[in-house]
């Protein structure tokens, strides 16, 4: 199994540029699937979710082509298989996202219960509920969510909780059902608008999408067209914490600022010196760390994807903090790690209570999820000697070439083999 060996104490310079955002990708792939006509996608992150993806769509009958620009084409014209099967599903949650697709399109489907990160219960009690008042036939056999409809209607649906995937997946399902769909407490996540930025331009009628309430008109047929994936806050935002905690001077390039904001106010709390124009972020630290109390919340509140990040910067302040997960409930386990890295840090139910440390000691790690991998490579950067990531196929899943970015940027950091 690869692992990375960091060496710390470097400080991070220059200037990178961010990738395409895995969680808009993901569901802009899977709605695809809507139309029969080619689309071209561009700006796709290179990550193992997203060949994942691929290999799923793949084995449904997708035709799938790169070209020398690397540019994707899909076409799924000749699409004859339904079922999402266990073995790739198991190691990617998105893949429920064809859910929706499926049946709004092809009136049934077949989809492994989904795997992923092991961060706490995420259950797609939401999406089936939903997709039952729409007038689909849903029954559990054998691991699988095995559904039917000869033709979904629209509904009045309102989540009992905020759920991104679940509203993405109703989006899709709701795309060319009959009627109208109204979507209530729907999720109002950046990658939500677009999903829906890029289905109207293909010919859907999506209204809302950035609000809780969402209204989709069904419409007859989508056709082709082009797709560019916007930036990854949370990469973006991993980056910055990192130039925060090893005192550093970065730009990252094509990024959209706006997306970064309730990250961008909590780095400048730290210390930060952040300057901004339309498609770059630029920060420098030339100060202590001033630890700064986080509640994760659906957004527009604190992403739960920068916890893991901003546990490691607090716990490198000059006093203490308290961090509050308040999206999922298994979302520490990075921090049993960085207590045997010399972080001071405890856990009451949800809080984690941090009291700053002056230095950490390089060990050997093991991440348990993707953020949680982020979190480590970063204590290993800040850390005094060696420390070696195990398990790092976590981070492959969400950060295009991480170690070669942090490297650019002046980071010791290298993969090793298995």
């Amino acid at each position: 199994m690869e692992k990375l060996k960091i060496i710390g104490g470097s400080r991070l310079e220059g200037s990178i540029e961010c990738s395409g955002s895995k969680n808009a990708a993901l569901p802009i792939l899977a709605a695809s699937i809507l139309s029969d006509r080619t689309i071209t996608f561009d700006n796709l992150p290179y990550l193992q979710d997203i060949t994942t993806m691929f290999e799923l769509l793949g084995s449904m009958g997708v035709d799938i082509v790169l070209d020398e620009s690397m540019k994707f084409s899909v076409d799924s014209s000749n699409l004859n298989n339904f079922e999402a099967r266990y073995e790739l599903v198991k190691t990617m949650r998105a893949s429920i996202l064809v859910l929706g697709a499926l049946l709004g399109r092809y009136g049934q489907a077949k989809i492994a219960l989904p795997g992923g990160c092991a961060i706490g219960t995420r259950p797609v009690n939401f999406h089936l509920t939903a997709l039952e008042q729409m007038g689909a036939e849903i029954e559990l056999d054998g691991g699988y969510i095995v559904a039917k409809a000869k033709k979904l209607s629209g509904a009045d649906i309102t989540f009992g909780g905020v759920t991104v995937t679940g509203t993405e997946n109703l989006i899709m399902a709701a795309v060319l059902a009959d009627g109208k769909t109204v979507l209530r407490n729907a999720a109002r996540e950046p990658e939500v608008v677009d999903l829906a930025n890029f289905l109207n331009s293909i010919g859907a009628k999506i209204e809302g999408a950035g609000t809780d309430e969402i209204r989709i008109t069904g419409v007859a047929e989508l056709k082709g067209g082009d797709c560019f994936i916007p930036s990854d806050r949370i990469e973006a935002g991993t980056y910055l914490a990192a130039a925060t905690l090893t005192k550093g001077c970065i730009t990252i390039n094509k990024v959209d600022p706006n997306r970064l904001e309730n990250i961008l106010s909590k780095l400048r709390l730290c210390g930060a010196d952040i300057k901004t124009t339309n498609e770059s972020v630029s920060i420098e630290m030339n100060s202590d760390i001033n630890p700064v109390d986080i509640q994760t919340q659906p957004f527009p509140g604190f992403p739960t994807d920068m916890q893991a990040q901003f546990t490691v910067i607090n716990a490198l302040s000059k006093g203490s903090s308290v961090i509050t997960e308040n999206v999922f409930e298994n979302r520490f386990m990075h921090v049993q790690e960085l207590v045997r890295m010399g972080c001071n840090i405890s856990i009451q139910g949800k809080n984690a209570f941090i009291q700053g440390v002056k230095a950490i000691t390089g060990a050997q790690v093991m991440a348990t999820d993707l953020r949680a991998s982020a979190c480590l490579i970063l204590a290993g950067l800040c850390a005094e000697g060696e420390t070696i990531v195990d398990r790092i196929y976590h981070i492959d899943r969400g950060y295009e070439r991480i170690e070669e970015k942090l490297s650019y940027l002046g980071a010791n950091i290298v993969r090793l083999p298995r």
